[in-house]
C-alpha cells in the first residue's frame, strides 16, 4: 500500500481506472461509491471513508488515511471526544491478507484499539478481537 501520496487526487486518478457509470437501476450504495470514487480523497468525509473501505474500494490510499483518522480520533477521545465506529468497523473488517501486506497499518490499528479501552463500544468487541486474532503473533 502507498502510504505517500497526492490527496488532491482521486481513487480514480489514483489507480488509472475509469468505472463504467452504474445501471440505472444500481442501488443507492453502488451509485455512491462510484461518484465517490471521483472524489478528491482529501475532499471525503469520515463517513465516505468508511464506505469506501467497507467496499474494499481504493484500500491503498485509503485506509492509510482511515487508519490516520482513527488513530488521531482515538487521541481525541481518550480525553473525552467522539469515535467514528463505522470507520473503526470498516478498518477492523478488512481481510487479513490486506493487514498481512501493511503491518505497520496493523500495528496502528492495534494502537488505536489499546489506547480506547475500556471506551471501545461493545459492539465493535467481537471484530476487533476477530482483528487481533487474524494478525502474525
Amino acid at each position: 500500500m502507498n502510504l505517500s501520496f497526492d490527496r488532491s487526487r482521486s481513487v480514480e486518478d489514483l489507480e488509472g481506472r475509469r468505472w463504467l457509470d452504474p445501471p440505472s437501476d444500481a442501488t443507492a450504495l453502488v451509485r455512491a461509491v462510484h461518484a465517490l470514487r471521483k472524489s478528491p480523497i482529501s475532499d471525503l468525509t469520515v463517513a465516505q471513508l468508511a464506505r469506501l473501505i467497507g467496499q474494499d474500494v481504493g484500500l491503498p490510499w485509503l485506509l492509510p488515511v482511515g487508519v490516520e483518522v482513527l488513530r488521531s480520533e482515538a487521541a481525541e477521545g481518550a480525553v473525552g471526544g467522539w469515535f467514528d465506529d463505522d470507520l473503526l468497523t470498516a478498518v477492523l473488517t478488512r481481510n487479513a491478507t490486506t493487514w498481512a501486506e501493511v503491518p505497520e497499518l496493523a500495528q496502528d490499528i492495534k494502537d488505536v484499539l489499546d489506547m480506547l479501552g475500556d471506551e471501545l463500544s461493545p459492539y465493535l468487541r467481537d471484530d476487533a478481537d476477530r482483528f487481533r486474532a487474524s494478525l502474525p503473533h
